[in-house]
């Protein structure tokens, strides 16, 4: 089923007018209430009345997560802070961190959008939903709260954490879906198996993944483990939270992205030139709807490509494939957005270490474990144990409040990190190594 027919289905050339439409309007909008934006277009000498067709979106300026750190918190919102009812973020580099608002329109939207997420997956308003991604700043939480509503569901709102009392709702609740990252949905299964709950014999059918990278091995392995279909959803906070695009369960062939609400191009990363259906590149995109803090041309980072062909379950919108990979350094642990530069800059307040240190991403059984491992200086390495151990604790828990990421601290002895000639390699990912 389509929960919205008429926009999910719209022939290609309607739904291009729709969003030429809203693209007109959203340029008007920057213009006239985000100094941002209105800078940006004078940089260029354009004017929302120089946007004449969709292919005019190629002379609007990009917009970065610098940008939003750089107006922190409330620079980039098109609005009055009257008109806010939701506020969202996420940790930045130093402190500064990533703002999103929503007017109750937004809000509205977005549990729109959601609830068509949910029936694209097969869900239905008679189906009980197990809600296990984090509440609070973090927007999947109450994104698929709020979308499971809308669609007429019954929401279980477990949140992240306590696994084994998750085990026993699974059990106790019996829910027809799950919504969690697809690394902790594995744990959550080895966890109900160790207090002899049969996983496969409990009605749970659908299960909604998202928020972190995961392989087409990893979806056979959920569905044989918890004997469901995976389906795989799309979001980030800066353009709304989950529910940007999502797989129909028709065909689990690519994501379908809102169009009618989002205008998705991809672009050379390194030219910035877009790229015809079919290439691979970076994922950018303009929200075309969002009242309070509308983005356009926003560099999501992601490299992926789309099809634009017609899909088996009837939607006419175009499918991203599954995210490759990335053109920053960002690290996605558990769901948590993590820089190099986020570490570095909590390792350099900290007195006895030095600025030399290395990120090792590895998967032990189906979860990411991130360790640091950072030089001491001379004085500390001379220390004694228990203090080296204080100090370890110190780091781990820093990164864990600044980032709520939990993580491991080596340290390593002085000149124990190895040196480049170039560019430091920060980053050691050994998650897919067999």
């Amino acid at each position: 089923m389509i929960l919205d027919q008429d926009l999910e289905t719209l022939p290609r050339e309607e739904l291009r007018e729709l969003q030429l439409t809203r693209l007109k309007s959203l340029c008007e909008r920057v213009y006239h209430n985000v100094p941002f934006y209105k800078k940006r277009f004078e940089e260029r000498n354009i004017t929302p009345a120089d946007i004449k067709s969709l292919e005019d979106i190629r002379h609007l300026p990009f917009t970065e997560k610098q940008d939003l750190r750089n107006h922190y918190p409330f620079g980039m919102f098109a609005v009055s802070r009257d008109n806010i009812v939701r506020i969202h973020s996420s940790s930045g580099t130093t402190g500064k961190a990533t703002v999103v608002g929503y007017t109750k329109r937004d809000i509205k939207n977005w549990a729109r959008l959601m609830a068509r997420s949910f029936m694209a997956a097969g869900a239905t308003p008679q189906d009980m939903i197990h809600n296990a991604y984090g509440y609070g700043l973090f927007t999947g939480g109450l994104g698929a709260h709020y979308g499971a509503e809308e669609l007429g569901g019954a929401v279980v709102p477990i949140s992240g954490g306590g696994t084994r009392r998750q085990a026993m709702l699974l059990r106790d609740f019996q829910p027809d879906v799950i919504c969690c990252t697809p690394s902790y949905s594995l744990f959550l299964a080895e966890t109900a198996e160790e207090m002899g709950i049969d996983v496969k014999k409990l009605p749970l059918r659908i299960g909604i993944f998202g928020a972190e990278p995961w392989t087409e091995e990893m979806r056979r392995d959920i569905e044989n483990r918890l004997a469901i279909t995976a389906i795989d959803i799309y979001g980030l906070s800066e353009i709304m939270g989950p529910g940007v695009g999502i797989e129909c369960h028709e065909a689990q062939d690519g994501l379908h992205m809102m169009e009618d609400h989002f205008l998705v191009e991809i672009i050379d990363p390194e030219t910035g030139e877009p790229l015809p259906p079919g290439e691979t590149g970076e994922l950018v995109i303009t929200t075309l709807t969002k009242e309070a803090i509308p983005l356009i041309r926003y560099r999501t980072r992601d490299l992926t490509s789309l099809n634009v062909a017609p899909c088996k379950c009837g939607r006419t919108t175009a499918r991203m494939q599954r995210v490759t990979g990335r053109s920053d350094d960002m690290l996605i642990i558990r769901g948590v957005n993590v820089f190099p530069s986020q570490i570095e800059s909590i390792l350099i307040e900290t007195d006895g270490l030095t600025p030399h240190y290395q990120l090792i991403v590895e998967r032990h059984g189906n979860l990411d474990i991130l360790t640091v491992n950072v030089e001491v200086n001379e004085s500390v390495f001379s220390d004694e144990i228990k203090n080296l151990q204080r100090l370890e604790s110190k780091v781990q828990k820093n990164i864990k409040e600044f980032l709520g990421v939990s993580v491991r601290c080596k340290l390593v002895e002085p000149k124990g990190i190895e040196r480049s000639v170039g560019k430091a390699k920060r980053i050691i990912d050994k998650r897919n190594e067999s």
